[in-house]
């Protein structure tokens, strides 16, 4: 499973997650002074805060992946799996007794807390089930395949080691050009300074002691 693939699915999983958490998952009614029958509903992040939480730190870990390096990506990997747990877990919870998220709903509704009919569950808590548990899969997936990630700033830094090779070579071999032209003795720079002992000897000879 490639980096790419790894953090698309963590983004879209985290996105998936928040879409199955915003509906309604548990409905009942209750009975008020005023009115004999309020219908009353609680929606997934209501009733199981651990996915709203769950969510969030998946989209946090999938930028995560995509930016860090080698050690950073396993611990945002281990972080995104525990997220699907607490996912699956918080959900599960709610399904096993969805009673008290009902009586909470109720109470925040209409201030009444005895229900007056069966708490009912729709299908998203399940859906939440499935985009946990996919976030665990996809977690593990990547954390195996990471070994043969690159890291993010690998290709830049071998670029600027390139750069910088090149830029010694190439200055050396300008130095020892420049040395080579010095020994031979046919060039002399125009800020080069001239013994005048050595200019003297060199006009009795009948030499030009500039050289040119």
């Amino acid at each position: 499973m490639t980096r790419t693939r790894t953090v698309l699915a963590l983004l879209v999983l985290g996105a998936l997650t928040f879409g199955t958490g915003s509906p309604t998952w548990v409905t009942t009614t209750v009975t008020t002074a005023l009115e004999p029958e309020v219908a009353v509903a609680a929606a997934g992040t209501s009733a199981a805060p651990g996915v709203g939480a769950g969510a969030l730190v998946l989209l946090a870990a999938g930028i995560a992946c995509a930016l860090t390096g080698r050690v950073a990506r396993y611990v945002a990997l281990l972080v995104a799996a525990a997220a699907g747990v607490l996912v699956v877990a918080s959900t599960l919870v709610v399904v096993g007794d969805p009673t008290p998220a009902a009586t909470a709903a109720a109470s925040a509704t209409s201030g009444v807390t005895e229900l007056t009919s069966p708490v009912t569950l729709t299908a998203w808590p399940w859906a939440a089930v499935a985009s946990g548990v996919l976030a665990v899969v996809v977690a593990v997936c990547g954390a195996i395949a990471a070994r043969g990630w690159t890291a993010t700033s690998g290709r830049h830094e071998r670029a600027d080691t390139a750069a910088s090779g090149s830029a010694t070579t190439g200055t050396s071999a300008g130095a020892t050009t420049g040395t080579s032209a010095a020994d031979d003795g046919t060039a002399v720079g125009p800020d080069d300074e001239i013994d005048p002992h050595d200019a003297w000897d060199a006009l009795s000879r009948g030499d030009d002691p500039t050289g040119r």
